[in-house]
């Protein structure tokens, strides 16, 4: 590789900025020279990855070839050199499934769990992950690295070329590092604050250095929260090069499967030492609480509490299940549903075939990207509002309007929150509620569900449901038009690919812009449909509630991932059957 050329002086400002920080960090958090030292090393690969960026003054136009050298160090797994057969696809695709459940169940050393609090506990179905465990990030970073790729993308910030393979493949590999970034971003905060040490660990570190063993203790916490994540993104390169889909939608789709399944079948109660009651500790599963509660409640209590305890309240209302069922088929109605433009063949006569425009264009990649963003509002709320550190940063910390979260006494007042559930604030209005117990009844019955509406008036909790609603859609929408963009399949890719492909649309000239302007009729309204589709469905299964409060995003990526995947391994049989239709895919 040439040696990239660069501008020494840009040093210059980057130390600057770089004592500045440290004493910033010095000045509001209060830090001894150790820990200084520390916060130092820390930072520096920040900064210096900074002076990567600007410093570059090469032949590229975009300044992200300046890490061009270090994204290609990153370990990264291989793409295959031929063709994998089906069998094999099928193989890898389970194998990484199980180790994925494996990685679940693996908790983390060191962790006192009875004190940890999961400050992802609203987004768990789509993060795929479980609190506590390796997987504690889950795929948090992966989509938060694409969600800043793709805004930056958009906004031609980046200024490349994703048609062309050089600027794509920078992009790519500065995605991969700022995986890396996002990683320690997100597991740095929660393991100062949210993921508590145990205290023998902490004891026996203090022995080997005194001081300091709590310290040392969490930065074991996050070595293993970036193994665990980055493992995860190595899983997912490996079932994108060597299996079928996309790992991170098989993770969702497996996690979310489980939450279904244990929601809908459960028989155990939810207080295990508390011996089975209908009306106390029913069993959990939407059924077997439905059958118990039938068969040993009286009569009376079935006319007067029992209906309302069977269909809205509880852990798994039959509401929750009669909606899951609801947005199956409406999901697998749209993702089966399509646009389908005629095509033939230049050269040979008589070969036609239709060229297939899905009303979910854009797949659940949109939905992903705005839950994901909604998710680190949630987190970074509650960090700048209870974090030891980050509670004391001026104008963010402690700050009412970006979000406040609830005392210990309206912990205790009501079941339906946790110190995760935002009481006001943006964090409030952006929060997402799962089943008509936390915002219908509160509005049409204010005085009873006062616990839940924490002070505010029916018209601010309406308030909330419009903004998440209006969130949720717009942001799907915007995503949906960036991942189009980004991954090759807008109106001017398309037209490439089929003319590439030696297909033409009959009765139009063989000529890529007019082709374009055909599927420019269809291609960016059916996007903005996709994107509004998507969000809309998913806030609205959340506004219903969902089995096993997989949140409707869950839900409705869970369904419309196994369709996906089940089409694919049907292109996957059909490409092994016919290697010629493989070629065409290839092209594509």
């Amino acid at each position: 590789m040439q040696e990239v050329q660069r501008n020494k002086r840009a040093a210059i400002p980057i130390a600057v900025l770089y004592i500045i920080a440290l004493t910033s960090f010095w000045y509001f958090g209060k830090f001894d020279l150790l820990s200084l030292a520390i916060a130092a090393v820390l930072t520096f690969p920040v900064f210096g990855l900074l002076y990567l960026l600007i410093s570059y003054v090469g032949p590229k136009s975009s300044k992200l070839y300046g890490l061009e050298y270090l994204t290609s160090l990153l370990p990264a797994v291989k793409k295959a050199k031929g063709h994998v057969e089906f069998k094999y696809k099928l193989m890898w695709t389970a194998l990484v499934v199980i180790l994925y459940f494996v990685l679940t169940n693996i908790y983390i050393y060191g962790l006192n769990t009875s004190q940890t609090i999961d400050v992802f506990q609203s987004f768990r179905a789509i993060f795929a992950g479980t609190s506590g465990s390796l997987m504690d990030l889950g795929i948090g970073p992966i989509v938060t690295a694409s969600i800043v790729m793709q805004l930056f993308s958009g906004a031609k910030i980046f200024n490349l070329d994703l048609q062309n393979s050089e600027d794509k493949a920078v992009y790519q590999g500065v995605q991969k590092l700022l995986i890396i970034i996002m990683i320690f971003v997100e597991a740095i905060p929660q393991a100062f604050g949210y993921l508590v040490p145990d205290a023998g660990l902490v004891s026996s570190l203090n022995v080997a250095a005194p001081g300091y063993g709590n310290f040392l203790a969490q930065a074991i916490i996050i070595a293993q929260l970036f193994f665990g994540t980055y493992l995860v993104f190595l899983f997912d390169e490996l079932v994108s090069k060597y299996g079928i889909g996309s790992g991170v939608s098989l993770f969702i789709a497996a996690g979310v499967s489980q939450q279904l399944i244990t929601g809908t079948f459960n028989w155990l109660p939810a207080t295990l030492s508390s011996p089975m009651n209908y009306s106390t500790n029913p069993p959990v599963g939407a059924i077997p609480g439905l059958l118990y509660t039938v068969v040993n409640a009286p009569a009376s209590y079935l006319l007067n509490n029992g209906i309302e305890q069977i269909m809205f309240s509880g852990a798994n209302p039959m509401i929750a299940l009669l909606g899951t069922i609801l947005i199956f088929f409406i999901v697998a109605y749209f993702q089966s549903s399509k646009i389908e433009l005629p095509i033939s063949h230049e050269r040979v006569r008589g070969a036609r075939g239709r060229y297939p425009i899905q009303l979910f264009y854009a797949s659940n990649i949109p939905v992903i990207l705005a839950t994901a963003l909604l998710a680190n509002i949630s987190m970074w709320s509650l960090l700048f509002w209870s974090s030891p550190v980050l509670s004391h940063v001026p104008l963010l910390g402690h700050n009412v309007l970006l979000g406040s979260y609830p005392t210990s006494a309206q912990l205790a007042s009501s079941s339906l929150i946790s110190h995760t559930t935002p009481t006001g604030g943006l964090a409030f209005y952006l929060y997402s509620p799962n089943g008509l117990a936390n915002w219908l009844f509160p509005i049409l019955l204010p005085g009873q569900y006062a616990a839940t509406l924490f002070g505010h008036s029916s018209f601010q909790e309406a308030m909330h449901i419009v903004a998440y609603m209006a969130f949720m859609v717009i942001f799907s929408i915007i995503f949906a038009k960036f991942w189009i963009e980004t991954t090759n399949m807008g109106a001017k890719s398309v037209a490439k690919q089929i003319q590439n492909s030696g297909m033409q649309i009959p009765g139009f000239r063989r000529d890529p812009k007019i082709m374009e302007k055909v599927l420019s009729k269809y291609i960016p309204a059916v996007t903005i449909f996709s994107g509004a589709a998507v969000g809309l469905l998913a806030a609205g299964a959340n506004l219903i509630g969902t089995v096993g409060r997989t949140s409707g995003t869950g839900l409705l990526l869970a369904v419309g991932i196994v369709i996906q995947f089940y089409e694919a391994m049907g292109k996957e049989q059909l490409m092994e059957m016919h290697p010629v239709i493989r070629q065409f895919f290839a092209g594509a």
